[in-house]
């Protein structure tokens, strides 16, 4: 998976924007503010997604290039490197990630990302 595809699904979804709050080499998408996913656009073998704790286990027991978060909390964050996974699955791994963080944003609004997305 390139950066180009990764830029397009995270910016087709809600409230989605992008930046470089870090430095000028890791890009980050946010809905409303927050981070959902992250990656090193010099090299860009993998992302960071974030992930409920029980999928997270099951992922990284059944995926090698599935690993805790490099930088990030172990418990509810991934490093995905893409070389070997199917764009499928990483593709269903971005979204899982977005809806996450969506879940934990206030009611209004989860909202109006929901009327937006419709």
């Amino acid at each position: 998976m390139n950066i180009d595809k990764v830029r397009d699904i995270c910016l087709n979804l809600p409230m989605v924007t992008e930046e470089f709050p870090f430095d000028d080499r890791v890009m980050v998408w946010k809905v409303a503010g927050k981070i959902f996913c992250l990656g090193d656009i010099t090299t860009f073998e993998s992302i960071n997604l974030k992930c409920n704790p029980e999928k997270s286990a099951e992922l990284r027991e059944s995926y090698s290039q599935i690993v805790p978060g490099w930088h990030m909390n172990k418990t509810f964050w991934n490093t995905v490197y893409f070389e070997g996974l199917p764009e499928k699955l990483v593709e269903s791994l971005i979204l899982h990630s977005y809806q996450e963080v969506v879940r934990k944003l206030p009611k209004k609004v989860q909202i109006i990302i929901q009327t937006n997305h419709e």
